[in-house]
C-alpha cells in the first residue's frame, strides 16, 4: 500500500509507503527536497503539511495544516505538502564500501583531518559539498562532509572536530591507524553549487563547515570557474581557522575569489575582521537580491544568516545550507 503525495502550486506528485519518510519517497521518485542531517535535528527539510495525516517519531499522528520535518514524516493518508524548495533530479546512486585509513593529521588541537582510500579501482561520483555516512559497529551513523573535490574521487578527506565524550571522535578516531577499515556510504546531501545560481555567490562557514566549502572552491578552481565568489570563514579564535593559509593562497591566485576570515573573540595580535561571521556579510552587502548564499556549520549561525539575509532581499530559495548538528560526536 502507498499514498499519493502532491506538491502545492505545481504538478509534482509521487507515491510514499507508510514505512518511508516523505523525504525518502521524494528522493526515490526523482525529486529533491532540501535536507541536511536526516535525523530530525536541524530544520533544513522543514515544510508545510497542507492537508493529510502523517506520523512523527515521539509525537504521533498530526494533520495539516502544520509544519513538519519531511525526513521524519511518514504518511497515514494522501498528502499535499509545500516544501521550501523542490527540484527534479535523478535518484541518487549511493555506494556502501569499506574504506581504508590512509593518513591522519592534527590540523588544530580539536580538529583531525582523516584521509580515506577506497578499494583499488573504485571511484565514487559525488558533488562538491556533499557528505558521507560512517557506520559504527552498532549500526549508528555519523555524517562528515567531503573536503576533497569530486575529481579526486578514489578516496575522501574528512575534517573531524573532537567532541568531548564523542563516540566517534574519541572512541573511534583516536584509535585509528593507517590500514584500518571504516564502513562508509556515499554520497548524501543537498548542499552543492547550482549551475543556475546567479553571478554573485557568497560562501559562508564556521569551524569545520570549511570542509564542504573547500570541496566547492577546489572544484571551481579545477573547472576554470569565472563566477565571482566571496568566502567568509568565521571562528572564535585564530587557531580555529585551522587551514587559514589555504584559502588565502586560493584568493591570491584566483581573481574571481575573495576571502574574508572573521573572528568573534580575537586576541590582540589579530589584524583581520572581528564580528559574527554573518554580521560581516551584512556589513559588506547592502542588498543580497542578486546573490546566492551557501552556508555551512553551526545551526545558530545558519538560522541567523537565513533570517538576516532574506531581510536584505535574498530570495529564500537561494539560501542553501548544511547545518552541522550534534550527533554524539
Amino acid at each position: 500500500m502507498s499514498y499519493r503525495v502532491t506538491v502545492a502550486g505545481n504538478d509534482i506528485e509521487f507515491s510514499c509507503a507508510p514505512d518511508e519518510s516523505v523525504l525518502e519517497a521524494a528522493e526515490r521518485s526523482g525529486f529533491a527536497i532540501p535536507y541536511s542531517c536526516r535525523k530530525g535535528v536541524c530544520d533544513t527539510c522543514q515544510g508545510e503539511l497542507v492537508s493529510g495525516e502523517v506520523s512523527l517519531p515521539n509525537t504521533g499522528v498530526v494533520a495539516g495544516k502544520t509544519s513538519v520535518l519531511f525526513c521524519r514524516a511518514r504518511p497515514r493518508s494522501d498528502l499535499e505538502i509545500q516544501p521550501k524548495r523542490i527540484e527534479r533530479r535523478e535518484p541518487p546512486v549511493r555506494r556502501k564500501l569499506k574504506a581504508s585509513v590512509f593518513r591522519l593529521t592534527r590540523a588544530a588541537p580539536d580538529v583531525t583531518i582523516l584521509f580515506l582510500r577506497f578499494p583499488i579501482g573504485v571511484r565514487i561520483k559525488f558533488k562538491a559539498g556533499q557528505y558521507l555516512q560512517v557506520t559504527l559497529p552498532d549500526g549508528d551513523r555519523r555524517h562528515f562532509s567531503m573536503a576533497n573535490p569530486p575529481l579526486s574521487n578514489d578516496g575522501v578527506e574528512l575534517h573531524i572536530r573532537h567532541v568531548p565524550g564523542g563516540r566517534f571522535s574519541e572512541d573511534v578516531l583516536t584509535k585509528l591507524k593507517a590500514g584500518d577499515k571504516l564502513e562508509v556510504e556515499l554520497p548524501y546531501g543537498d548542499f552543492f553549487l547550482r549551475e543556475e545560481s546567479p553571478p554573485r555567490i557568497i560562501l559562508l562557514a564556521t569551524g569545520t563547515g570549511f570542509a564542504p566549502i573547500k570541496s566547492m572552491i577546489e572544484d571551481a578552481l579545477k573547472r576554470g570557474n569565472e563566477r565571482p565568489m566571496r568566502f567568509y570563514w568565521g571562528a572564535r579564535k585564530r587557531e580555529d581557522l585551522y587551514l587559514l593559509e589555504l584559502p588565502q593562497k586560493w584568493a591570491e591566485h584566483a581573481r574571481w575569489l575573495s576571502f574574508v576570515p572573521v573572528l568573534s573573540e580575537p586576541d590582540a595580535a589579530w589584524r583581520g575582521r572581528t564580528d559574527l561571521v554573518h554580521e560581516a556579510v551584512l556589513a559588506d552587502h547592502e542588498s543580497l537580491t542578486d546573490a546566492a548564499v551557501y552556508a555551512c556549520g553551526n545551526p545558530l549561525m545558519i538560522d541567523a544568516a537565513r533570517d538576516s539575509f532574506t531581510a536584505r532581499g535574498l530570495p529564500q530559495e537561494r539560501f542553501y545550507a548544511d547545518a552541522f548538528v550534534p550527533s554524539g560526536g
